[in-house]
């Protein structure tokens, strides 16, 4: 294996490992969200960058942000990151860190409401969609 594959491997491992507190408390309420396919991976590559947590079925990037993401480089960085996930058909969603500590409910229906608008785009575009369901032979179909 290169060793730039076992690097980014490594660091993987090292991001899942390390959550801050309000990205455990969101990873650890994701699973509630009652919709069918929001299977989400955290920390996870996406492309060049990793995101906090992403569905790649829906195209869904959630970042929850320090304030120093607000300032200098990082905010540029950031900006950079957007553009790139954006730019290759994912929808990102930011919340700061005292969003996820005092508005926690809010955040949880905005994510709720970003799924549900992915969904729909991914059934919208999915090429069997439309496709009715075969009966059952079981049941006299």
């Amino acid at each position: 294996m290169p060793k730039l594959d076992r690097f980014r491997i490594a660091s993987a491992r090292r991001l899942r490992a390390t959550l801050t507190d309000e990205e455990r408390i969101v990873w650890h309420l994701l699973w509630r969200i009652p919709v069918e396919g929001t299977h989400f991976r955290k920390q996870a590559p996406v492309g060049p960058y990793y995101a906090d947590f992403v569905s790649h079925r829906l195209g869904l990037v959630i970042e929850i942000d320090g304030s120093h993401h607000a300032e200098g480089h990082q905010k540029v960085h950031d900006e950079r990151r957007t553009r790139w996930f954006v730019e290759n058909g994912y929808r990102v969603v930011r919340f700061w860190n005292h969003e996820v500590r005092k508005e926690l409910e809010s955040v949880l229906d905005s994510i709720y409401a970003a799924v549900e608008e992915r969904r729909s785009l991914v059934t919208e575009n999915h090429p069997t969609s439309a496709l009715p369901r075969r009966p059952s032979p079981s049941r006299g179909g």
